[in-house]
């Protein structure tokens, strides 16, 4: 069985904190973090909005995407964000 893993990033807010983060199952993990399930970063600060999302076969693949979007500065990270999802939108609406 052909299995996906996911580079996101999550929003507290249009330009707010942001939080980068690798799983397996997309809809399971933003579902933890809108639920303060997550000890950590994203319950702290009330980073709860999936804004971007990337699919991969493998996942080192994601891995790496994850370590490299982590050094980026924070306008670029934004801009990824913006060329897909300009108006900062909760994408995990769309799961529902």
């Amino acid at each position: 069985m052909h299995k996906n893993y996911y580079t996101y990033i999550l929003a507290s807010k249009k330009d707010g904190v942001l939080y980068i983060g690798i799983t397996d199952n997309l809809e399971k993990r933003t579902w933890q973090h809108k639920q303060s399930l997550v000890e950590g970063f994203t319950k702290k600060y009330g980073v709860h909005y999936l804004v971007y999302f990337e699919i991969f076969d493998k996942p080192e693949d994601a891995i790496y995407r994850e370590k490299r979007l982590k050094k980026w500065n924070r306008a670029w990270k934004i801009r990824l964000i913006e060329e897909k999802n300009p108006d900062w939108d909760d994408i995990s609406e769309k799961f529902k």
